[in-house]
């Protein structure tokens, strides 16, 4: 089975086979019946693809019921921290939250539900990041929360002065103030 659980559910690890040879690597990142077999019915509705510089902190960003995006993320080049809180109410985990690498060499990536805030740190020079949605984004419903907030404690493996940070993801509310829609289905 190509998924692994992680320590908060519905939060999966995707590990596509990876087939390499003399001429290089083929896998497919993506096959709607490998996640059907998983119990995953998702229907990817939206790619983006960002390419950003070291340091740079993107997120924790989401987007409120009923826009909220299920996520599969997974770097093209170079290596990511990706993080994921999940803010569902009455989730046994709720406002926890988990970080993965994400590189080019290992090729995971990671499927985030609906009902989490969501972002990545650039560990290496450059990354470029690809994820596919199952909404479409809509300004209306995008939300914030503090990349940096001390309840959270996550460790972005970047030292704080060399952060680059976009204005509002300086400005996002903590945990403690973050208004949500999201509820935990389990």
């Amino acid at each position: 089975m190509p998924f692994s659980p992680t320590p908060i559910p519905g939060l999966l690890i995707f590990e596509p086979t990876v087939h390499e040879d003399q001429r290089g690597y083929f896998f497919e990142s993506y096959n709607e019946q490998a996640f059907s077999a998983a119990g995953l019915q998702l229907t990817f509705v939206q790619d983006n693809q960002a390419r950003s510089n070291y340091g740079v902190i993107r997120g924790l960003h989401f987007q409120m019921a009923p826009y909220a995006q299920t996520k599969l993320i997974r770097t093209l080049s170079g290596s990511i921290l990706d993080v994921a809180v999940d803010l569902r109410k009455n989730s046994p985990t709720f406002g926890q939250s988990f970080s993965i690498e994400l590189t080019a060499e290992n090729k995971k990536q990671l499927l985030v539900p609906k009902g989490f805030a969501h972002g990545y740190s650039v560990l290496s020079e450059t990354a470029e990041v690809m994820y596919k949605c199952d909404e479409f984004y809509n300004k209306q419903s995008e939300g914030g929360l503090l990349y940096n907030d001390p309840e959270l404690s996550i460790d972005w493996q970047i030292p704080a002065d060399k952060a680059i940070i976009a204005e509002k993801d300086q400005v996002h509310p903590t945990l403690q103030h973050c208004a949500t829609n999201f509820i935990f289905e389990g």
